[in-house]
């Protein structure tokens, strides 16, 4: 390969590893945040199923407080930790899909850098 076309290689190579890299920490920062959806409806359930049935309970809309039935609110609870499972379930293919593929990539750059030893000595150089 001449030296402009695996330089080329190169750049498109080192392109979808930053895109790949910036898809998997928003898929990461997603499944934090799901989890953590998950976790406070979970929380809220167990502190919910301690409460007698004729127990008032309230749900907050802004900073408004509304009286809601308990059982309203275990079945919003539990609706929002269902989702939150299914959203993680997704996030968790999601997330496999992009390992996979950056490490496709990583392949890629190893095999081109081995081909020209002269260009990893140049992006050694360039990365101290």
């Amino acid at each position: 390969m001449g030296d402009e076309t695996i330089r080329n290689a190169f750049m498109e190579i080192q392109g979808r590893m930053i895109e790949t890299t910036g898809k998997l920490k928003q898929v990461q920062n997603q499944m934090r945040n799901k989890e953590t959806e998950k976790k406070r409806a979970y929380l809220t359930l167990e502190e919910l199923k301690q409460l007698s049935d004729d127990t008032n309970t309230y749900k907050s809309i802004g900073r408004t407080f509304v009286l809601e039935p308990k059982s309203a609110l275990m079945e919003e609870q539990e609706g929002k930790f269902k989702d939150s499972e299914a959203a993680i379930s997704s996030l968790q293919t999601s997330k496999e899909y992009l390992e996979k593929q950056m490490a496709e990539i990583e392949t890629n750059l190893r095999e081109l850098l081995q081909q020209d030893p002269a260009l990893a000595r140049q992006i050694m150089s360039m990365s101290m």
